[in-house]
């Protein structure tokens, strides 16, 4: 048996595209990313001049750890997003933040963690 941590001060990647900052850490067999969204960030805004598209084509598997979310499906389904609350957002939404926090979140999806805001 084996034990396996890493600290997010000191992560394997960083991102850090317009009002956003991206940690990774690998772990054997999964990847973790805190992802923190400043005040005013949008996916369609921030994200998407990095990487295209109409929407946000990653699945999300996570917890908002502070801050709040707004998420919108393109199919209409909204979600507000506080702390404490556990989530999987499918592919196909935009979101943003809700207030003058910033919105921080772990992501435990190993794809989203590994792909996210990436270009």
């Amino acid at each position: 048996m084996a034990i396996f941590s890493k600290s997010f001060d000191e992560p394997d990647e960083q991102r850090s595209p317009d009002k956003t900052s991206v940690d990774v850490v690998k772990l054997p067999g999964a990847s973790v990313a805190r992802i923190t969204f400043q005040p005013g960030w949008r996916w369609s805004e921030c994200i998407r001049p990095v990487i295209g598209g109409d929407s946000c084509q990653v699945r999300h598997v996570g917890t908002l750890l502070s801050g709040e979310m707004e998420v919108v499906h393109d199919d209409g389904t909204k979600a507000n997003l506080v702390p404490g609350v556990a989530y999987v957002i499918e592919p196909g939404h935009d979101a943003w933040v809700v207030g003058n926090d910033p919105a921080v979140s772990l992501e435990f999806e190993s794809l989203a963690a590994e792909t996210y805001a990436k270009a």
